[in-house]
Formats: C-alpha cells, sequence, structure tokens
C-alpha cells in the first residue's frame, strides 16, 4: 500500500493553494482554530472513495469567493506509488485521474487504505444507527475495496424499491427484479460486515495495547429481522414483508436497518453508557485495531487522519497512542491547537504549522514543532 510523498491543494476550502513534501513517518499539524488544520486531513480523505471525512457536498468545498472549483493532487509512494488527481468545478461532480487517466472513485480504494477519526464520531455511540453504520462501512471497505460498490448496489434497489411502496404500487411484478438486487448485494453487504466485526475483534484481542478493547457486535431494531445468510432468504423476507413495508412506505427489512453494537470488554459495560472519554479511546483502539489488521492483510499500514485526537487524552494515554502509531509504522495526519500535544513524539514525526493570513490559510513545515 502508498503513503502520500506530496500533497498540492488548490482553492479547497480556506487553501488557495498549499503543497507539501512529506515522507512515511506521523505528521503533526498543529495551529489555532479555524487555521485550517481540518482541511487538510479533509484533503487527505478524498484520496478514497466517497464523501470525504465531513461527508461534504463537492460545492462545499470550494474556496470562497473565487468559486473557481477544487483539486487535490497527491503523489503517493511506497508499494502503490501513483499520481491521483481528485477535482470539481462549481455545480459539478467530483472526478478522479489516476496516472493521468479517469478512473472510479472505487479506484482509490485498490492504491492507498485512508481511516478517520474526527470530533464529530466522538458521539458514535450515543447518537442514531446511520452513523455506526457508516462507520462500520468503512472499515469494511478498507479490508475490500469493492465493498462501496456493493453497498451502492442495494442503496440504489432500495430507493427504487422505496418509491414503489411511497406510491402504493402493489403489482408483485414491479417488485420482483429490484428485490432479487437487494436480496444479493445485501447478503454481501451483510457478510463483509459480519467479516469486519470478527476481523476487529480478534485484532483488538491479540494486541497489547494501552486503549480498552471494544467488543463488538451486529444487531438488528424490535421488530426488524436479523439479515440472513442466503440472499434467497432475503429475498423471501422482502416478498414477505411488501405489505407491512407498503404500510410504513419504506422498506423494514434488510442491512440498512443494522446497528453495531459495542461494549467496554474489561467493564462489561454498553460503550453508549461509558463516559466520555471512555467512548474516545474505544475508538482510538478500534482504529489502531482496523490498522494492525489492515497491515497483517495487505502488508502495509493504512493513512491515518486523527483530528484533534488528543482532545480527551491525558499525557500518558497520548503517548501511549503516539508509540503505537510509530510501531504500526503509519503514515498518521494528526491536528491539534498547540505543539505541545505532540511533544511526545520528538523526532519521529513531521511538523506542520497552518495559519491564517488574510482570509486564506498558509502551511508551514518544520523539522521540529519549534523550528523557525
Amino acid at each position: 500500500m502508498a503513503h502520500v510523498a506530496s500533497l498540492t491543494l488548490s482553492h479547497f476550502r480556506s487553501h488557495q493553494r498549499a503543497v507539501l513534501d512529506v515522507d512515511a513517518r506521523p505528521i503533526a499539524i498543529y495551529g489555532r482554530n479555524g487555521a485550517g488544520k481540518t482541511n487538510l486531513i479533509e484533503a487527505v480523505s478524498f484520496l478514497s472513495p466517497g464523501r470525504g471525512l465531513r461527508r461534504a457536498q463537492t460545492d462545499d468545498l470550494i474556496r470562497r469567493p473565487e468559486a473557481l472549483g477544487w483539486k487535490v493532487k497527491a503523489v503517493t509512494s511506497g508499494s502503490a506509488a501513483h499520481e491521483i488527481e481528485t477535482f470539481a468545478e462549481p455545480g459539478g461532480t467530483r472526478q478522479v485521474r489516476i496516472d493521468e487517466k479517469g478512473a472510479a472513485q472505487v479506484a482509490l480504494g485498490r492504491i492507498a487504505r485512508v481511516l478517520w477519526l474526527i470530533p464529530a464520531m466522538d458521539r458514535l455511540w450515543i447518537e442514531g444507527a446511520e452513523g455506526r453504520r457508516r462507520f462500520l462501512d468503512r472499515a469494511a471497505l478498507s479490508f475490500d475495496p469493492t465493498h462501496a460498490e456493493v453497498a451502492l448496489t442495494y442503496e440504489k434497489a432500495m430507493r427504487e424499491r422505496n418509491r414503489l411502496l411511497k406510491d402504493m404500487v402493489r403489482d408483485p411484478h414491479w417488485y420482483v427484479a429490484l428485490e432479487r438486487q437487494m436480496a444479493e448485494a445485501g447478503t454481501a453487504l451483510h457478510q463483509n460486515r459480519l467479516r469486519t466485526i470478527d476481523t476487529l475483534n480478534i485484532a483488538q484481542a491479540e494486541a497489547t495495547t494501552a486503549f480498552p478493547v471494544a467488543q463488538l457486535s451486529l444487531t438488528h431494531p424490535d421488530g426488524c429481522a436479523p439479515t440472513p445468510d442466503t440472499p434467497q432468504d432475503l429475498a423471501d423476507i422482502l416478498a414477505e414483508g411488501r405489505p407491512r413495508d407498503l404500510a410504513a412506505g419504506r422498506t423494514l427489512n434488510g442491512p440498512h436497518r443494522s446497528d453495531l453494537g459495542a461494549s467496554y470488554a474489561d467493564k462489561g459495560v454498553l460503550a453508549k453508557d461509558c463516559s466520555t472519554g471512555e467512548q474516545k479511546a474505544l475508538l482510538i483502539s478500534l482504529i489502531l485495531a482496523n490498522g494492525r489488521a489492515l497491515a497483517s492483510q495487505i502488508g502495509a499500514p493504512p493513512i491515518l487522519l486523527l483530528d484533534e485526537v488528543a482532545a480527551h487524552l491525558d499525557a500518558t494515554r497520548r503517548a501511549a497512542l503516539y508509540d503505537e502509531i510509530c510501531a504500526l509504522g503509519a503514515q498518521a495526519w494528526m491536528t491539534g491547537t498547540g505543539p505541545d500535544l505532540f511533544c511526545e513524539l520528538g523526532d519521529r514525526a513531521q511538523y506542520i504549522d497552518v495559519q491564517e493570513t488574510d482570509g486564506a490559510s498558509t502551511v508551514i513545515q518544520k523539522a521540529t514543532p519549534d523550528a523557525d
């Protein structure tokens, strides 16, 4: 797998232009709030399929007031050396070019595996199931780049089925082909999630780490049938559920209703009932486990994007996190408000000071946090 060797941003968020040349070591990015630190790692997140770590619309990424469209360009190094460009014009969709040839977004997953942890995810365990499914699917995508295509196929077929349900279409012939598509893709989606949960549970259990083990499971809400193991069984559930779905105006059974369950293993406490610090530590544990499992599976760690990762960590656990990242050998892009948050890294990292000047972000690369 690859790490980023150079990164160029053009009219992306607060960055009119930014050029960085980096190596495979962790990257500590610091600066005051609003300077543009998160925008840097958001740009890196677009080296993977999807809408990036903020799930932004393409027009939201365009720097104002110029509104010229945005571009992120990266050269990757390591076992997968490529030139990647991703960009969008105002009002347009995101485009991808790999080695100067147009490509689908899913192709990015075969070059670099990118994982992230951002402050918005701190409430993952106490908010709705959609965010937890998205978290699980990002992990599944890291292990299997085709997972994105499977999820897209399922969602597209389900949207069409829901449209028929809302229009009160009762003729079964309209549903059969869509339900067959949903059953094939939904079963694959379900199996990918189960494998990912097993992999993450094993990766945590086998590691010596300063972070708590999160015992994971796949759950379903009351009244929702668990997703079966075969496409035919799922197709039968969908067919049998049509009367109930017609009354609700939406599909009530299937992997889109699944939820990621988690508990603090040593305490036997559900993640939603843990303290804020424990919830953060459980998330970090899962990201590190994901990285270890990937390194074992594909022979190289993923790129990690950790926004304000030290926010709820004391100095001891912060040092433990940095030690684990360095032991993993991951290129981790980390943000924080000041260089003191990264002092435990020393010369094991490279440093970027992000400043805001006249409404634009500027980046200053430094050998050490206090270098001129």
